[in-house]
C-alpha cells in the first residue's frame, strides 16, 4: 500500500501565487465551498481580496462549485447516515454554503423520502432494542430519529406503528 506524502505549499514571495498554492493544497485534501476556502485562506494571513480573486477564478474554472458539492454532501448524508433535511442543512450552513444551494441541494429530499428513510431507522433500532422494556425502546427510537434531524412527532407516529405490527404479530 502506497501513500502519498503531503507536501508544503512552495514559499513564494508573490501573494498571489502563495495564495493559489495553499488553496490547491487545501483543495488536495478535501472538497470546499467558496466560503470555506476563503476563511481557511484569510486564516494562513491571505489577504481577503486576494482569496476573492483566487475563489471566484476557480469557480470561472470549475475546480469549485458550490451548488454541486452541496447537493453531493446532501445526498451522501442522508443515503449513507440516514440524516433528515434539518440535519443536512445544518452541516450545510457550517460548511459556509448558500440558502440557495441548500434549498436546492434539499429540493430531492421529498417528503416520502423523509418518511421511508426515518422508518427504516426507526425498525433497525426497534429490532436491536427488542430484549428491552417498550418504554425504553421508545425512548431510544425517538432518542434516535431526533439526533438524526427527525421531529418527535414523525418519530413517535413510527413508533407507534411498530409497536401496533409488534402487538398484531403477538409479540408484546
Amino acid at each position: 500500500m502506497t501513500t502519498r506524502a503531503r507536501q508544503a505549499p512552495p514559499t513564494t514571495t508573490d501573494p498571489a501565487e502563495r495564495a493559489r498554492a495553499l488553496a490547491l493544497a487545501i483543495l488536495d485534501r478535501a472538497p470546499r465551498s467558496s466560503e470555506d476556502l476563503r476563511q481557511r485562506l484569510i486564516a494562513k494571513d491571505v489577504a481577503p481580496e486576494i482569496a476573492d480573486a483566487l475563489i471566484e477564478r476557480y469557480k470561472d474554472v470549475g475546480l469549485l462549485d458550490d451548488t454541486a458539492l452541496a447537493a453531493l454532501i446532501a445526498r451522501t448524508r442522508h443515503a449513507e447516515r440516514g440524516l433528515a433535511p434539518r440535519a443536512i442543512a445544518m452541516e450545510l450552513r457550517r460548511k459556509g454554503f448558500s440558502a440557495g444551494d441548500i434549498e436546492a441541494a434539499l429540493e430531492p429530499l421529498t417528503a416520502d423520502t423523509q418518511v421511508e428513510t426515518a422508518r427504516q431507522l426507526a425498525e433497525a433500532r426497534w429490532r436491536r432494542t427488542a430484549g428491552l422494556e417498550n418504554e425504553a425502546r421508545v425512548r431510544r427510537v425517538v432518542g434516535h430519529l431526533g439526533r438524526k434531524g427527525y421531529s418527535p412527532s414523525l418519530a413517535f407516529a413510527l413508533v407507534q406503528d411498530l409497536m401496533r405490527a409488534d402487538r398484531e404479530a403477538g409479540h408484546i
